[in-house]
């Protein structure tokens, strides 16, 4: 398994009755707490990023709301690192480098793999670090361009080939937390 764990911005909002509902986010939740078990089992480094949203009119993630809380399926532990960003970009104007050894090799899990996940997986490949990408602890939204509709599942599921084309190697949880 990587060396370090990044849960990126698994936050009540993604979920039913949140701002922002991505399509299957318990699933996913389901496997990244699969996947922060099996790293605290093995003593190894976990650190949760969420986003803060800072515009007054922002939609969703807004700072100080319930739906800017990390989901409990995946609470950090108190000896655990929690990252605030703003941006999509987890290492841009935050202390995430910081936090990770020299060479350090990554698994990243969470939300919205179109998005968050997809901007730190490039950014930490572009940094030097090797890249997993945990690719059933993630999930997407619906999306639309130019009158045409994606659906969720197939949004998550292009952003998953073209991150693992180049970026990262896309793996499941069960064979992360299989490999020895």
């Amino acid at each position: 398994m990587p060396d370090t764990l990044i849960l990126i911005d698994i936050q009540r909002d993604y979920f039913p009755g949140g701002r922002f509902p991505l399509v299957g986010p318990e699933a996913a939740a389901e496997r990244a707490a699969a996947l922060l078990g099996a790293f605290r089992d093995r003593g190894l480094p976990v650190i949760h990023v969420r986003h803060e949203s800072l515009e007054a009119d922002a939609g969703f993630l807004a700072a100080g709301t319930e739906g800017a809380q990390l989901h409990p399926a995946v609470a950090p532990a108190d000896d655990e690192i929690v990252v605030t960003k703003h941006h999509p970009n987890a290492f841009l104007e935050t202390d995430l480098e910081g936090h990770l050894a020299a060479g350090s090799s990554l698994v990243v899990a969470g939300m919205m793999t179109s998005m968050c996940v997809d901007a730190t997986v490039r950014a930490a490949s572009d940094l030097g670090y090797s890249v997993t990408v945990a690719g059933d602890a993630c999930a997407a939204p619906d999306l639309e361009h130019a009158g045409t509709r994606v659906a969720g599942p197939d949004v998550h599921a292009a952003f998953l080939a073209a991150l693992g084309s180049a970026y990262a190697e896309v793996r499941t949880v069960d064979e992360l937390i299989r490999t020895p």
